[in-house]
């Protein structure tokens, strides 16, 4: 699925937020206080977008490594890199989040943008990211979420399961991909839980920062 819309993924991301995603992903590489020194890893990286803004941000990560699962989706990825000159210093690498191929204690921080919820096991990619990570580092995760601010989920709701759609179906070209879209974000895990999740994983500091009434939760932790 993520494949036969990697093409048109970047323009509906921007279209479908109206360009807030950009703030939200400056936001997720803001929090981790990067020096300049720290080797990022990008898990569910996509086209690369939160990776680009790792390595591009004042001060930036020394490098990035962006791993995802589906091939096509790194194509596009790849090709934004050579574009930008920033080649030499992402990698990607086609990998799977609960097996992820790096070794332990390797990454000094780690971030996901919108793809924990596709995950089958999430559990076993927290213990993976936390497995990654040397102690004391830091973990970013930016996730959809139901915001629960009366009158504002009645609306979100409405343009997440009927509008939003209609879109993604009409510029994709694609009937399953963005009806998947809300489906997957209702069933994933609540901010409360999501916090527990990271916590069994080893992770100390945990917060749930919830941006833009709560479409979106800003999840941040250490490694302990």
């Amino acid at each position: 699925m993520f494949d036969a819309i990697a093409t048109k993924y970047d323009f509906l991301n921007h279209l479908l937020s109206a360009g807030i995603d950009r703030r939200w992903r400056r936001r997720a590489i803001r929090s981790l206080a990067l020096t300049g020194r720290e080797r990022v890893l990008d898990l569910c990286t996509g086209t690369g977008d939160l990776a680009i803004a790792a390595r591009t941000a004042r001060p930036a990560a020394a490098r990035v490594v962006g791993v995802d699962f589906a091939a096509a989706m790194l194509r596009v990825a790849r090709d934004k890199l050579w574009r930008r000159r920033l080649a030499d210093t992402v990698t990607l690498v086609r990998g799977d989040a609960t097996r992820i191929p790096a070794a332990g204690a390797s990454v000094d921080a780690v971030t996901i943008a919108f793809g924990i919820r596709n995950v089958e096991n999430i559990n076993a990619a927290c213990d993976e990211i936390s497995r990654v990570l040397k102690r004391g580092g830091r973990l970013a995760v930016l996730e959809f979420s139901i915001p629960t601010m009366p009158g504002v989920r009645g609306a979100y709701l409405w343009y997440f399961n009927h509008l939003l759609p209609r879109i993604g179906r009409l510029v994709s070209r694609h009937d399953a991909a963005y009806g998947y879209l809300p489906a997957s974000v209702g069933a994933f895990a609540s901010p409360g839980e999501f916090v527990k999740i990271l916590r069994q994983s080893g992770f100390i500091d945990v917060s749930a920062i919830p941006l833009t009434m709560g479409i979106v939760f800003l999840y941040t932790a250490r490694r302990g």
